[in-house]
């Protein structure tokens, strides 16, 4: 799968909502029902970030539920790539890029949502092939203002806002033309799930469209 084919995926699972949202899961219990509302709710593409020993087992889970197109974030390593498609991740997130992962991706045939924060790292991925990106940390990095000023010389460029975004600010990002969803933390809080409170999920799901 080259560059431009993952892109072409990213696309499309980023074209699916307005929200992805970034699940970091302690508990493998919490992952199908999770799934389950949040796909309910409007919102199909999940990214598990490989943070938590659970995570995997979690992506597992996931990946059984109907309509959920389930994702591996924070892959750093090829490691973390062949361990994540295994998994039965149907794509990848990464906080940044580097040459040995973009390969990994390639021979794993593994999508693709690579991190760039700056426009000589967005213009390095698109030399590469890669049109789709994650625009992260976005509020460190300046926020939408920053993302539509990268967005006036690189308009072929979509990127998916990740890292501070939340209710309050995503209607920023949202609105810029390069921009075809953002990814956010806020849909699924630590002691919503804890408490087993998936209706409550599935509310917040629904809002966030």
């Amino acid at each position: 799968m080259t560059p431009a084919d993952q892109s072409k995926a990213a696309r499309d699972i980023a074209g699916r909502a307005p929200v992805i949202p970034v699940l970091v899961l302690d508990d493998v219990a919490h992952a199908a029902p999770l799934a389950e509302v949040l796909v309910a709710g409007g919102l199909p593409a999940l990214e598990v970030t490989l943070r938590t020993p659970a995570a995997l087992d979690c992506i597992r889970a996931m990946a059984e539920v109907p309509g959920g197109i389930v994702g591996a974030g924070t892959l750093l390593t090829p490691a973390d790539v062949k361990a994540a498609k295994a998994a039965g991740a149907t794509f990848g997130v990464s906080p940044g890029a580097t040459d040995t992962l973009v390969q990994a991706c390639v021979d794993e045939g593994l999508p693709l949502l690579p991190g760039a924060a700056t426009a000589t790292e967005a213009m390095a991925l698109l030399e590469k092939g890669y049109d789709m990106l994650k625009f992260f940390p976005a509020e460190a990095s300046g926020g939408a203002p920053a993302l539509k000023a990268i967005g006036a010389p690189i308009p072929q460029i979509a990127f998916c806002p990740t890292g501070g975004v939340s209710p309050q600010n995503k209607a920023d990002y949202l609105s810029l033309p390069n921009v075809l969803c953002v990814g956010g933390s806020w849909v699924a809080p630590k002691a919503m799930m804890q408490s087993g409170d998936w209706d409550g999920i599935e509310a917040l799901a629904k809002a966030a469209h």
